[in-house]
């Protein structure tokens, strides 16, 4: 045995007992965190709040710890620590449970609900969106995962168009996944929105979701145009013809746009309604 082996077995036990320090310490903020949240949930009206879910607060949260970290260890993983301990103190509040629309063969949908809504929330799973977002109203789950709607998908695919109606409770978009937009190899890729019987919260860096109706005769081209002359011009839109209804759109448009936002008014022929907005995801990069 080389004389300076005693030595370097010491300093590998104390780096051991300073991280056990450090675990100790962690587990002390953790709990404290606990009991704020739970201070939180008390004071929250919980006959007004069906459901203990501040999306715009949680993306807030996680983008002012990424401006703020330092050193080696990967954003990837400072983001999967605090969506896990926002899921639970999020379950702490109410009862949490997520029904999932995932008709793909690879669960992508399912894992996607997993990495937003942590590993070990009860998931509710269907094959249809209307199954999914049938567990919303009388509390069967507290949030609906469903693929983000394309243009030319099946009618039973355009869940986006039952909310048009507003349902009772009303429904709206409250989340796009994944929030982290770098996808490792094996993770889940396909794009998913989150619904929920609560009004959307802003983030500071948000999306918005517009519902329209015109005329059938109407193009997409014509309504991307009326959308930027009042300054919401879209960044996607779909359009929709189905039989026996309107043409049916939905823009997604820059910000947070609620229903007092004056540029609606400007388009009232169009019979405008904000389904929803969430916060854009996270490129990965440092800001």
């Amino acid at each position: 045995m080389s004389p300076s082996a005693p030595t370097a077995s010491g300093d590998l036990a104390a780096l051991r007992a300073e991280i056990d320090r450090v675990d100790d310490a962690l587990h002390d903020l953790l709990m404290r965190r606990a009991e704020l949240a739970e201070e939180v949930g008390a004071s929250s009206d919980k006959a007004a709040t069906r459901v203990a879910l501040r999306p715009g607060r949680e993306a807030a949260i996680i983008r002012r710890l990424l401006a703020r970290h330092a050193g080696r260890l990967p954003r990837a993983t400072l983001v999967r620590l605090w969506r896990e301990l926002l899921a639970g103190t999020t379950a702490m509040q109410r009862p949490f449970v997520v029904a999932v629309c995932d008709p793909g063969p690879g669960c992508d949908l399912i894992q996607a609900a997993r990495e937003q809504f942590g590993a070990l929330t009860p998931l509710r799973t269907h094959r249809t969106p209307a199954g999914a977002l049938g567990d919303l109203p009388g509390g069967a789950a507290s949030v609906a995962v469903l693929p983000l709607p394309v243009q030319d998908e099946p009618a039973e695919a355009a869940w986006w168009t039952a909310l048009l109606r507003r349902p009772v409770p009303q429904l709206h978009a409250v989340a796009r996944l994944p929030f982290w937009a770098p996808r490792p190899p094996g993770a889940p890729v396909a794009p998913a929105l989150a619904v929920a019987a609560i009004a959307p919260d802003p983030s500071g860096r948000d999306r918005s979701l517009l519902g329209l109706a015109s005329d059938r005769d109407t193009s997409r081209a014509r309504l991307a145009e009326t959308l930027a002359a009042v300054g919401l011009a879209p960044v996607t839109l779909i359009l929709r013809r189905d039989p026996g209804e309107p043409a049916r759109a939905l823009a997604e448009v820059d910000g947070f746009v609620t229903d007092q936002d004056p540029r609606l008014g400007r388009i009232g022929a169009l019979a405008p309604v904000v389904l929803g907005a969430y916060a854009v995801p996270e490129t990965g990069e440092p800001t």
